[in-house]
């Protein structure tokens, strides 16, 4: 039978009421199961952590002694229990380590997603779905209007000319899965990855999934034209070089407003779209529906009348 108040929001996050744990809390508490080691899922200060070997590396290397008092990691379907509750951690397809966490409880099985998608990348462990008796999902891109496009015609996109190439990504996951882009697509582009890039890449080569080649950023070489070199770099640094000569600005992003006042679009996402949303219903087979992380009124108005959507958040 599924209980209704499984799992609810509260200041600090989402809670698992019978295991009193949280599942990727917003603030620091006692004992915190994570999914992957994002901040907006990975806050510092826990007492008790429970994630993946990976996510747990990543966590350390970007919290330092503030990753959590007591890591505790285990495999992918590896299972543990928190009171009662039998937890087993499948990958997510997100980023390295990322983890669905299926919590089994009274004979009902809960599966939150974290964030995730079903998009091929070489750089993480592919997804690997699992029937439950509830879905509580991401809908970060759940919008039946949004569908990303294929990675192939995006990458190709960098091809057209020999500028140089600003290329603004997130630290974690985004980046090393461009490496693996670039030089699958633009074999003739020299990547240049950002110094603050380099330790969470090297984590990822750590855990055998190297994205490819790469060098050290030099940002001397930014005023060479017409190399083929592509830089990838943070968010803050990309801002930083809003008036940067010689070079195409591109953001790496599934989000529209995220392409605005560059020089070319690149959707590039790491999140499961509408589609690709309905396809894991399919195979999850639920028998409810629970939404956070993003806007869920399109799958409620979606499955109205037959089946329940809760929206957590």
């Amino acid at each position: 039978m599924i209980i209704p108040d499984f799992l609810v929001f509260t200041d600090n996050g989402l809670f698992c009421k019978p295991g009193n744990f949280y599942l990727d809390p917003s603030q620091p508490v006692d004992h915190a199961v994570i999914s992957h080691a994002h901040g907006d899922h990975a806050c510092s200060g826990n007492n008790n952590v429970y994630c993946t070997p990976a996510t747990a590396a990543i966590m350390q290397l970007r919290l330092k002694k503030n990753a959590g008092r007591n890591i505790c990691t285990y495999s992918y379907h590896q299972s543990f229990l928190i009171k009662g509750i039998r937890i087993t951690f499948f990958p997510a397809g997100h980023i390295l380590g990322s983890a669905l966490i299926l919590m089994e409880y009274q004979d009902t099985k809960y599966l939150y997603t974290g964030d995730f998608k079903l998009q091929n990348d070489p750089t993480c462990e592919p997804l690997e779905l699992v029937e439950a008796d509830v879905f509580v999902t991401e809908t970060t891109f759940a919008n039946p209007d949004i569908k990303h496009p294929d990675i192939d015609t995006e990458m190709h996109k960098l091809n057209a000319s020999d500028h140089n190439i600003l290329l603004g990504a997130y630290a974690l996951g985004k980046a090393q899965r461009l490496i693996h882009l670039l030089n699958t697509y633009c074999p003739n582009k020299t990547i240049f990855l950002h110094h603050s890039m380099l330790g969470i890449t090297k984590i990822y080569e750590d855990f055998s999934f190297s994205p490819g080649i790469y060098q050290p950023y030099n940002r001397k070489l930014m005023k060479l034209p017409e190399k083929g070199f592509v830089y990838i770099v943070p968010p803050v640094t990309f801002e930083s070089y809003f008036r940067a000569k010689g070079v195409l600005r591109v953001f790496a992003s599934g989000w529209k407003r995220l392409q605005a006042k560059n020089d070319l679009e690149l959707y590039v996402s790491d999140h499961a779209d509408w589609d690709d949303i309905l396809k894991s219903l399919d195979f999850v087979k639920p028998k409810e529906i629970w939404t956070l992380h993003g806007n869920g009124t399109f799958l409620k108005d979606h499955f109205q009348g037959k089946l329940p959507v809760k929206i957590l958040n």
